[in-house]
C-alpha cells in the first residue's frame, strides 16, 4: 500500500502561481532488453547501451531485463534511469527477498543479492572509492557484519488520510509511503510497535495530517520522539502519555526538524551504556544504528589509539555526540570531546562523573581544532556527519599529531578527507568496514592514519 498522490492545485490556485516557460516535451520512452553487468554505488544494476550507462534498480549483475528508458539518472550526466519491466533471465548471483516490502519499500535495496555477493559488493564500495583518490592499495579488514533484526533506531513517516493511517517508509526516490506490516531488519520491540503506533496516530493526527516518528530501542524501554503535527490538542496528548506503558518508555514531541522536544511523558530511565557508563540521550538524538554495528567500530577505534598512545595519553574525541567513542577511550586514556550539538553535550557532561573526560560545546564546521590547538594531543579521534570533515580535515593535515582515526557512515566524503590527510603527509595504514545498515547501499568504515 502506497501513500495516497497529494491532489494537484486547483485552476484557481494555478493562476495565481507564476507562470513558466512551457518545457520542452520529454523523449519518449525506449524498451530495451539488457544484460546487467555490475551493481553501482547507490545499489541499481548497471547495464551498457550505445554508449550510456543505464541504471536498472531490483537486479543484480548477469540478469537479463526488459526495461523502460525515461530520464536521467541524475543532473551530472551519469547515465540514464530505467524501470525494470521483466526479468527475462535471473543471474547467478540473485536471491529470494526476506522481506515482502521489498521492491516498495525504499529502506532496503539489496535483498535480492546473494549473501555472499551483497557482503563483496560491500567491501568493494569501500574499495572503489578509496581508489578513486588514489587510495586504493590501503589494507582493508574483514567486513564487520550486523545481523537482520539489530536496526535499534530508525524514523518512521505517517499520513493520515481519509481516517486511515499510512506508516513506515518512504518508497525508493520518493514521497510515496510503503505501508510496513512488519520489517525484518529491526529489533523485535521496535517491529512489535508498528501496529500500535498506526493505531495510536489515528487518533493523534487529522485528516491529512503527517508527522514523522524517531524510535529507538534503548536500556530501559522505548524512546518515541514526535516530529510534527504542529499542535496537540488535549486529547492527543493524553492518548500519547497513555500509549504504551509497558514497551515505551519516554515519550516527547516537537512541532518541526527545528523545534525543541517537549517532554510528554517520562516513565522510566531511557538510557544507553558506552564501556558501562549509562548516558540518557536527548529526545531523538544520534546513535550507532546497531549494538553490534557500533560495537565493531568501538572496537576499532580504541585497537588503534591504546596501540598508539597507552595508559598516560591524551586523546580528543571530534564530533563527539553523546560519548560513543569518548567514554570508552577514557578507560585508558585522557579524553577531551568535543561537539556542537548543544543536547548531546549536555548529556555526555551528565555522564562524564569520575571519568578521565571533559567536554567542550564548538560548531567544528565552523571553527575547526587549528592546528595549534590539536598539538596537546597525542592521538585524535573524528566521526563527522555524513558531509564529512573537511575543514577540520584540513587543519589535521597541518598538524602533527601522531594518529588520526577518522570514523564515516560516507565513503565518498571519508575519501576525500582521507586524500586531503595524506596530501598532508599522513600514511593511511589501515581500514575496517562496518555494515550496520543491512541491505542497503550504505557500509560505514574506520580508517588509521599515522604519522611517518
Amino acid at each position: 500500500m502506497t501513500r495516497p498522490t497529494p491532489r494537484r492545485p486547483s485552476a484557481q490556485s494555478r493562476k495565481s502561481q507564476p507562470q513558466r516557460r512551457a518545457a520542452a516535451p520529454a523523449a519518449e520512452p525506449r524498451v530495451l532488453d539488457l544484460t546487467i553487468g555490475e551493481i553501482g554505488a547507490r545499489g541499481d544494476g548497471i547495464a551498457e547501451a550505445e554508449g550510456t550507462r543505464i541504471f536498472v534498480p531490483l537486479t543484480v549483475p548477469g540478469d537479463r531485463v526488459r526495461v523502460r528508458v525515461a530520464e536521467p539518472a541524475s543532473t551530472r550526466g551519469e547515465g540514464l534511469r530505467a524501470e525494470l519491466l521483466d526479468l527475462l533471465e535471473p543471474g547467478p548471483g540473485r536471491a529470494e527477498p526476506a522481506c515482502g516490502h521489498f521492491g516498495r519499500c525504499g529502506g532496503c535495496t539489496l535483498q535480492h543479492l546473494d549473501d555472499s555477493g551483497y557482503a563483496a559488493w560491500k567491501v568493494g564500495l569501500v574499495r572503489g572509492t578509496l581508489s578513486r583518490v588514489g587510495l586504493g592499495g590501503v589494507p582493508l579488514e574483514p567486513l564487520s557484519r550486523t545481523p537482520r533484526g539489530a536496526r535499534r533506531r530508525a524514523r518512521f513517516a505517517a499520513l493520515k488520510r481519509g481516517g486511515r493511517v499510512w506508516f513506515g517508509f518512504n518508497e525508493r526516490m520518493s514521497h510515496r509511503l510503503a505501508d510496513l506490516a512488519d520489517c525484518p531488519v529491526l529489533t523485535p520491540r521496535l517491529t512489535a510497535l508498528i501496529a500500535p503506533l498506526r493505531d495510536l496516530l489515528a487518533g493523534v493526527l487529522p485528516d491529512g495530517g503527517a508527522c514523522d516518528v524517531v524510535a529507538s530501542d534503548l536500556e530501559g524501554g522505548i524512546d518515541l520522539l514526535l516530529v510534527g503535527p504542529r499542535s496537540l490538542d488535549r486529547a492527543a496528548r493524553d492518548r500519547l502519555v497513555s500509549f504504551g506503558e509497558d514497551a515505551v518508555a519516554r515519550i516527547s514531541w516537537q512541532a518541526d526538524d527545528r523545534g525543541s522536544p517537549e517532554p510528554i511523558a517520562h516513565r522510566r530511565p531511557a538510557a544507553v551504556r558506552f564501556a558501562g557508563v549509562p548516558v540518557t540521550p536527548p529526545p531523538g538524538a544520534f546513535l550507532q544504528a546497531s549494538a553490534e554495528g557500533e560495537a565493531a567500530l568501538v572496537t576499532a577505534v580504541t585497537r588503534a589509539v591504546g596501540e598508539a598512545v597507552g595508559q598516560a595519553g591524551r586523546v580528543a574525541d571530534l564530533f563527539a555526540g553523546i560519548g560513543t567513542f569518548a567514554l570508552p577511550l577514557a578507560r585508558s586514556a585522557a579524553v577531551h570531546a568535543v561537539e556542537g550539538d548543544a543536547a548531546a553535550v549536555a548529556a555526555l557532561g551528565k555522564a562524564v562523573a569520575g571519568q578521565r573526560l571533559t567536554v567542550e560545546r564548538r560548531d567544528l564546521f565552523e571553527a575547526p581544532l587549528s592546528a595549534k590547538e590539536l598539538s596537546r594531543f597525542d592521538a585524535v579521534v573524528f566521526d563527522p556527519p555524513r558531509a564529512g570533515a573537511a575543514a577540520q580535515a584540513e587543519a589535521l593535515a597541518q598538524s602533527k599529531v601522531p594518529l588520526v582515526v577518522g570514523v564515516s557512515c560516507n565513503p565518498a566524503t571519508f575519501a576525500r578527507d582521507a586524500r586531503t590527510l595524506v596530501d598532508g603527509g599522513y600514511a593511511l595504514s589501515r581500514v575496517y568496514p562496518v555494515d550496520q545498515f543491512l541491505w542497503s547501499a550504505h557500509v560505514e568504515l574506520v580508517g588509521v592514519f599515522r604519522r611517518p
